[in-house]
Order: structure tokens, then C-alpha cells, then sequence
């Protein structure tokens, strides 16, 4: 199969008398598989905007990049391409199906990106639907599946419940990353998407960067070697599902469901060698659980598309295990992970609403989610997402952090897009500097302004602002 598969589960057995709900943490690796590497069939599909915001030097930057894409496509690999706008059409191949990648395909494939005209609207659904169609003409089991689009503008010329249809019907077909041109598209837009279809979002706020970025995705994808991954879950008939969520490299909620032989599959999209964290929240009546007896939860397999199109257990079985304490809930510790966890998803729904209220100009609600935001970043010691809130502070008439009032919006989307990023380990004392930047510190917990900006703790509630002041993160 090319990788191999460690999995490994973070469960606080204790549970509190009157606790409801059991939480793990799982963490899949994947490991690159002892011998020589097989050789992945892939498809792709790429997909471009061309509707009529994309005129003129747009569109022309936006052919590059495609035709640079083209070019990093090794032999034998199946290429599709989809030209959107209100409508989506196939514009190479001119057949049914997908090509089959040779020095004459990529030269004719370039030929008829270079032939698209910007005209008409936008239906990022529609586009959508083409490129499953177009995978769905791939008779070949084990394939990877990968679609790469890119949009400057917002999906106006179809429902939000039509997209969601569409995305429902992609669901474990295809992995797709999806790109923002320029300043007019929505975050949102393009989270919804990449979650369902288990992508990337990035914004590229100058169209002159998409080239590297599309040339990098496509070399990325030579990487992936399991086609789809599955997580599955055996659970005691005490316990129901309540969701799945990933949460490192990228948060996103794991909607999708799959029921076969009483076990059901949650889908992770395609694997190359990387790690990757999920939270599995349970939910049960206390009543039902033995105080002090340990109890199996759910059994834990991950499982694999094989070459041979066959889906089969890929890791050894783990068991997620509770007890229910004598213990009311005060009582109980809180696993660290998990709080840290449940503090990373604030600060991204932090970070998302403070975006969502500077786009539509709501400046004092911007300004109490960046003070927010920013206490998170910095008790989590999460440089990347500080950094973002950073650009786009400054200090107000009051002496408390607020949102620069010429932040652009292109600023406002990428703080957005990028919230769901998480760290892969978090920033511990030695790697953070004390830096005293002007901006005064905001507890999150009470959002009482600190008297120095380098202070450790909240003098109100006593909350620690992380490892003895703000991440050096400029």
C-alpha cells in the first residue's frame, strides 16, 4: 500500500459522576511502508474562474498559473479541466473522460486555457458537480482523486443550500483545495468547501502568487499514496456518536458518515506521510455506567482503499475506555489536551467572527473578538495566528488593543481563511521571547485590560497570558 499506519488514542478514562459526554483525542500517522514505493495512479482536475471579475490581467495571471500546473503533471497521469462561471464546462479533454498526461496532452490542454474568455457569474457548486462527473469516468480502483479551483468572487448565482447538496454528493470522491483571488471572495465559502472535500483554503491576495502556489499544490499531490482513509468506530451500545472533528494540521468538522457491519466509518480523505489529530466526542446517560467499573467506549480501526479497490483494516484496534467516577463534576481534572483543544476551536471562532464583523464594518464587535483572539493566540502560544492578529492591531483611545481602522480586506479575509490552521506543537517558554510591543494585554476570560503589556497573569481573574508575556511572533 506504500504507507503504514500508527494510531494512537488519548482518552481521560475518569469521568465525573455526572458527566454526559467522554472525549479522545486520536492521532493517525502514517509512516512511509518498509520496501520499494508503489506507484499511485492519480487524476486531477483543475478547475478555474473565468467568469467576468476575472477580466484582464486576472485572467491572464490565472492562465499562467494553470499552464504551470499542467507542466508539473507527470506521464500517465489523467488530467481534466473545468472552465467556470453561472455554468461549468469541460474544456479539455474534448472527449469523455479524462486524458491521459503526455508531452501532446499537456501542450493541448494549455492551448485551451489559454482560449477562455471571463464572462457571466459564479456557481462554485456547478463546478463542482462537473468535477465529480469527470472523476466518476475513472474505471480504475486505488486512483487519487485531487481538484485544485480557484475563485476571486463570491458564489452569488446559486443557494447556499444548493452548494451544500453538491458538496454532500463530492463527499469522499475527491479531495479539492480551494484558492481566494484578490479581495471579493468569502472565507466562509471556501472553508465550507475544503472541509467537506478535506483540502486546503489559502488566500492569494496578489494574483501574481498563484503560480508558485498552484505548482506547489500539484507537487504536493505526488506525495499522497492511500487514495482514502477511513476512521472507524465500534461503539457500545450505551454511546452514541455526537461528531468528529479534526484538529490538527487544520480544524475542520468531519460531517460524513458510513455504516458497515455495525461499524461506522467517519471518511479522512487521501494519505501521504503525515500526522493528523481528530477529536471523537461521545455522548451517553450516566445512569446507564457502573460507578468504578472501566467500560470500552468504542473500538478504534483505521481502514484503507487498497490498489485493488478494496477497503480493508489498515492498523491494529484501540479502545477508548471510561470510568465513571463517585466524583460531581467540579471534582474532576480536565485533560490539558483536550482544554487546549476546545481553546484552539475559540480562538479560530474568535478569529472568524472577527473577520466576518470588520468585512461588514461592525468595528466595536471587530474589536472585542480581535482582543479576544489575540489573548488565545498568546496563552496558546500560537505564533502563526498571533502574528495575523498582529498586522492588523494597533493600540486605541482607551489604551486597549483594537482593529487599525486601514486594515484592507484582503487582511480580513486571510485572518478568516487561516483560523482553522492549528500548530503542530505548541510553543513552549524557551521559544518565546517577552517582547513589550505597546499593545496592552486582554484576558480573554474577563477581557480585563492588563496594566503592563508584558504581564503574566490577569490581575482580575488570575488567568496565565502564556509564557510570561507576548509571543515574539512579528
Amino acid at each position: 500500500m506504500g504507507l503504514s499506519f500508527a494510531l494512537e488514542v488519548d482518552s481521560p478514562a475518569d469521568l465525573a459522576f455526572d458527566e454526559r459526554r467522554a472525549d479522545a483525542l486520536i492521532t493517525v500517522t502514517a509512516h512511509p511502508a518498509a520496501g520499494p514505493s508503489p506507484r499511485v495512479r492519480s487524476a486531477h482536475v483543475l478547475i478555474m474562474d473565468r467568469s467576468l471579475s476575472m477580466s484582464r490581467h486576472k485572467l491572464d495571471e490565472a492562465k499562467r498559473a494553470m499552464c504551470a500546473a499542467i507542466d508539473t503533471l507527470r506521464d500517465g497521469t489523467l488530467l481534466g479541466i473545468v472552465a467556470g462561471n453561472h455554468q461549468a464546462e469541460v474544456i479539455y479533454p474534448p472527449a469523455e473522460g479524462l486524458a491521459v498526461v503526455d508531452a501532446r496532452t499537456r501542450e493541448d490542454a494549455k492551448l485551451r486555457v489559454a482560449g477562455q474568455l471571463a464572462e457571466g457569474g459564479t456557481a462554485i457548486g456547478q463546478w463542482l458537480a462537473r468535477a465529480r462527473d469527470l472523476f466518476a469516468s475513472v474505471p480504475s480502483p486505488g486512483t487519487v482523486r485531487h481538484a485544485v479551483l480557484y475563485t476571486d468572487g463570491k458564489d452569488e448565482h446559486e443557494t447556499p443550500e444548493e452548494l451544500t447538496e453538491i458538496l454532500a454528493s463530492c463527499a469522499d470522491r475527491f479531495i479539492c483545495h480551494a484558492r481566494g483571488l484578490g479581495d471579493d471572495w468569502h472565507h466562509d465559502e471556501l472553508l465550507r468547501i475544503t472541509q467537506a472535500l478535506h483540502g486546503t483554503a489559502e488566500a492569494v491576495v496578489s494574483i501574481a502568487d498563484l503560480t508558485e502556489d498552484f505548482t506547489h499544490l500539484m507537487r504536493e499531490a505526488r506525495r499522497v499514496v492511500v487514495p482514502r482513509l477511513y476512521l472507524g468506530l465500534r461503539l457500545n451500545s450505551r454511546f452514541r456518536l455526537a461528531f468528529v472533528r479534526q484538529t490538527r494540521p487544520t480544524e475542520a468538522d468531519l460531517t460524513a458518515r458510513q455504516v458497515l457491519d455495525g461499524e461506522t466509518h467517519v471518511p479522512l480523505g487521501s494519505w501521504p506521510a503525515e500526522s493528523r489529530q481528530y477529536q471523537v466526542s461521545l455522548r451517553f446517560d450516566p445512569e446507564s455506567l457502573t460507578v468504578d467499573e472501566l467500560m470500552r467506549a468504542a473500538r478504534v480501526t483505521l481502514h484503507a482503499e487498497f490498489p485493488d479497490g478494496t477497503r480493508r483494516p489498515c492498523s491494529g484496534t484501540e479502545a477508548m475506555a471510561v470510568r465513571r467516577r463517585a466524583t460531581p463534576g467540579f471534582g474532576m481534572a480536565r485533560s490539558p489536551d483536550l482544554t487546549r483543544v476546545e481553546n484552539e476551536r475559540e480562538l479560530g471562532m474568535a478569529m472568524r467572527a472577527c473577520a466576518d464583523a470588520g468585512l461588514r464594518g461592525d468595528l466595536d464587535r471587530a474589536d472585542r473578538e480581535l482582543r479576544l483572539a489575540t489573548g488565545l493566540a498568546e496563552s496558546l502560544g500560537d505564533t502563526a495566528r498571533l502574528r495575523l492578529l498582529r498586522a492588523v492591531a494597533t493600540t486605541g483611545p482607551d489604551g486597549r488593543p483594537r482593529l487599525r481602522r486601514d486594515a484592507s480586506r484582503g487582511q480580513m479575509l486571510r485572518i478568516g481563511v487561516d483560523s482553522t490552521k492549528t500548530v503542530s506543537r505548541p510553543a513552549e517558554s524557551r521559544d518565546l521571547a517577552v517582547r513589550d510591543t505597546g499593545l496592552r494585554r486582554v484576558c480573554p476570560r474577563c477581557d480585563t485590560t492588563a496594566a503592563s503589556p508584558t504581564a503574566k497573569f490577569c490581575e482580575e481573574c488570575g488567568h496565565p497570558f502564556g509564557a510570561g508575556g507576548p509571543v515574539d511572533a512579528w
